[in-house]
């Protein structure tokens, strides 16, 4: 049964205690992260290019989100579970944004959906939550807007650029969003914004003033060694007890040394001499 909903982050909020959100994207690292006490598990179109190798996050699908989905929530008994619109599946018209947000709940098991964008995306976030379906924003660097943007790159650095963040995160507010990611905002910046706002924050790489933080499963693992973004830090080195566990098996393998008698089962010696012996009559 799902303990923590959008009146729990509310209220972790109101008494001071940061949110804990996790990207995970499938039922062994939901459960795990579940077990481990984390409030959110994100299911994010990062997918794409951690699980997946994708380029970026532009090719995912709704098929992908909603597989993804369906298996962390297999895998998730205390945590709220959010689904990432991927792109174009809310850009195109609010009732599509609804149709497509909807499907998170009904067939994947989510309890809310996240969207990108600010002004431009209002109208989506409150068809969605019109329907009582709860809604997630994201601004800053947003990915799916990553050739607009030039790349991923801090956002809100000027006092237009940030005033412009503030008034963004006020309309997504105002149009019943329930909880607000904000990736590469200057920290002074996304302080304003978490103090302005009744609805939480969740900070990736803008400060710890933000009412939470989320991490990639597999960044703060390290188990992608080759990329370690500047928001990120590493919590266990999982990757090489991933590879060297691996090489261990590769190498008992090539040596003969695994299975032994204790990884299998024989039948029994009456069975087995009846066996060679049915083998030996002409067929």
């Amino acid at each position: 049964m799902q303990e923590i909903t959008v009146l729990t982050l509310r209220k972790l909020k109101k008494t001071g205690q940061k949110i804990v959100m996790i990207t995970a994207y499938d039922f062994p690292s939901a459960k795990l992260a579940d077990q481990a006490g984390v409030d959110v598990i994100l299911v994010g179109d990062s997918l794409g290019v951690v699980v997946l190798g994708y380029q970026d996050t532009l090719t995912v699908t709704m098929a992908d989100m909603l597989h993804h989905t369906k298996a962390v929530a297999r895998g998730v008994q205390r945590a709220m579970i959010v689904g990432d619109l991927p792109f174009l599946s809310y850009q195109v018209s609010p009732e599509l944004a609804l149709a497509n947000a909807g499907r998170f709940l009904k067939e994947a098991g989510a309890q809310a959906v996240k969207l990108e964008g600010g002004a431009e995306v209002a109208a989506a976030v409150a068809k969605i939550t019109g329907a009582g379906i709860p809604v997630f924003g994201h601004l800053g660097f947003t990915p799916q807007s990553v050739h607009r943007l030039g790349g991923a790159i801090f956002q809100g650095k000027t006092v237009k650029a940030a005033l412009t963040l503030i008034e963004d995160a006020l309309r997504l507010e105002d149009a019943g969003a329930c909880g607000l990611v904000l990736e590469l905002v200057p920290w002074e910046v996304a302080t304003l914004i978490s103090e302005r706002l009744a609805i939480p924050t969740i900070g990736i790489c803008s400060g710890p003033d933000c009412d939470g933080q989320v991490l990639v499963y597999h960044d703060l693992l390290a188990l992608n060694p080759d990329f370690q973004p500047r928001h990120n830090r590493i919590f266990g080195e999982a990757g090489n007890l991933v590879r060297q566990a691996i090489m261990a098996y590769a190498s008992e393998v090539r040596a003969g040394a695994f299975p032994t008698e204790s990884h299998t089962r024989r039948m029994a010696e009456a069975e087995y001499q009846q066996l060679k012996e049915s083998l030996l009559q002409p067929r």
